[in-house]
């Protein structure tokens, strides 16, 4: 059988190299399989809170469409544009870290400010259009900050489990291979030993 080095550490000193080597594949395993459960937890979370950040995007857009068509049909196009206000909303992200991986946590939004030289919307249809709006890209906001840390929350717990796949699989099985000749070997050698010791004490003493 083969080790990483082509051949299997003989001896006493090779059974215990391949004794701690198991318990570290044994024990990085384990805790690679903790961290996958800890992974797959905070994804279901931000899997489920980018749902219903979603829908509610959904439901804001649909509602602002709504008053939008309703405004520019009572104050056409140029009422549109006068609604406007020069100031731009701001969003910001916070981000985290889970087990290495960095994500979004959080949004915060800021919504843009009209100064008072600026006119208000000109009917109320617009006026709810632009409160409705406003609502709609901070859900959407929120919706793409939750959708993003759950895929980098994915794509991480994916190599996890690539990883322990392989020690569980292929690295363990193989020092375990390894380990159990040696030992069968060492034993093979003591039996051999105790054999020639039992000759030469007959002889001797005959």
């Amino acid at each position: 059988m083969s080790g990483r080095g082509g051949r299997i550490p003989a001896g006493r000193a090779g059974r215990l190299r391949l004794r701690r080597s198991l318990a570290t594949a044994l024990r990085g395993a384990d805790l690679l399989e903790r961290k996958l459960r800890l992974l797959l937890d905070r994804e279901r979370v931000a899997r489920r809170a980018a749902q219903e950040a979603g829908a509610v995007w959904r439901q804001r857009l649909a509602e602002a469409d709504t008053w939008l068509v309703r405004g520019v049909l009572l104050g056409g196009e140029s009422a549109l544009a006068q609604a406007v206000p020069a100031d731009r909303a701001r969003v910001d992200v916070a981000w985290d870290a889970l087990m290495g991986v960095r994500h979004p946590a959080a949004v915060s939004w800021t919504d843009p400010v009209r100064s008072s030289a600026e006119p208000t919307p000109p009917n109320t249809a617009l006026a709810h259009a632009e409160t409705a709006y406003r609502a709609a890209v901070r859900a959407a906001a929120e919706h793409a900050a939750h959708q993003a840390a759950a895929d980098l929350l994915a794509a991480e717990a994916d190599r996890t489990r690539q990883r322990v796949r392989a020690l569980r699989r292929h690295w363990i099985p193989r020092l375990r291979g390894e380990l159990a000749a040696v030992e069968l070997a060492l034993e093979e050698a003591e039996h051999e030993e105790a054999v020639r010791r039992r000759w030469a004490a007959s002889r001797s003493g005959r």
